[in-house]
């Protein structure tokens, strides 16, 4: 593994290796002995955190990710508005500098579909896409992916149920694209329909025989499903997203009822206003627990390139 640009370089035997070694580093995290032990890890190694766009999670958990093998995480946050881009530098003038700076590991998020990929096509040094545009964020599908296994135990024959900006939410694409590897899925995609998955992805579940369907009732798509990954507006990329119809897509408590018992609901995070806060206290909800896995998901990552 070098570069990480997108979940369709990843196949089932890399994808389960990489469950396996999160698992292995939570416990380790856990136990303080071992934690000290990964702390000397990758001891001089550095980690570039190069973000164009605003990140909670994705950078923070990235730069944890790095502490806990002793790596030293340098970032900048907002590169978009305060580094050499503002001025009109391209991602691959920037990413050639970086090169000489000796970094050993890029994370990159960015504004523009496909810049991953072509900073990707400049660098020696490993470029891991943290979300390019409206293309893929794979290390989210990852972490989604193996929150669905820690649940299930398995990522085939899934009811799956993918709600919200389909058209904009570059984690929905991620996530469509990785199930599809597997055999037996059903995903029902709920939304209006200014804002329903893109034709690019419809295309990649037809040629893998993924079943899917396109919905506008939400109501229906969560009565037989088992995950619900839910979605907000991505207002940054719309030009005017107060002229959109109100879909009236809230998971709350009237949604809880028709849910079956056993299935999840998960979040990329950040939410707004399409889950109620009070489904927090439902046991069905795994979207904190799921951006807990991120952390060591990431830590399987960087492992994987550095070794």
């Amino acid at each position: 593994m070098h570069h990480v640009l997108s979940v369709e370089q990843f196949d089932s035997s890399q994808i389960e290796e990489l469950f396996v070694e999160a698992d292995r580093f939570r416990d380790q995290v856990a136990d303080p002995k071992q934690r000290r032990d990964l702390a000397s890890r990758y001891v001089g190694k550095q980690l570039c955190s190069l973000f164009y766009e605003p990140s909670t999670r994705t950078r923070l958990s990235f730069e944890k990710a790095a502490a806990n093998f002793g790596m030293i995480p340098i970032s900048t946050e907002n590169a978009r508005e305060f580094s050499s881009a503002s001025k009109g530098e391209t991602i691959e003038d920037t990413v050639k500098v970086l090169n000489e700076y000796g970094f050993d590991i890029i994370v990159l998020r960015h504004h523009e579909t496909g810049s991953a990929s072509q900073a990707a096509s400049v660098s020696e040094t490993p470029i891991i896409n943290a979300g390019d545009g409206k293309g893929e964020h794979p290390t989210q599908a990852l972490l989604d992916a193996h929150t669905i296994f820690r649940k299930f135990g398995r990522l085939d024959n899934l009811r799956v149920a993918i709600g919200g900006d389909l058209a904009n939410g570059r984690t929905a694409r991620s996530l469509a694209q990785l199930l599809s590897h597997y055999k037996g899925n059903h995903l029902s995609f709920v939304s209006i329909p200014e804002l329903q998955i893109g034709e690019d992805i419809k295309v990649k579940l037809r040629e893998s025989g993924t079943g899917f369907e396109e919905t506008t009732d939400m109501y229906d798509a969560l009565r037989d499903t088992e995950v619900v990954y839910w979605t907000r507006l991505q207002r940054e990329r719309l030009d005017n997203p107060d002229a959109l119809p109100k879909g009236g897509f809230t998971i709350d408590a009237l949604a809880l009822e028709v849910l079956p018992q056993d299935a999840i609901i998960m979040h990329p995070l950040p939410r707004v206003d399409e889950i109620d806060p009070q489904v927090d206290a439902d046991p069905r909800a795994q979207y904190f627990q799921q951006a807990g896995n991120g952390l060591y998901l990431r830590m399987a990552l960087f492992d994987q390139i550095l070794k």
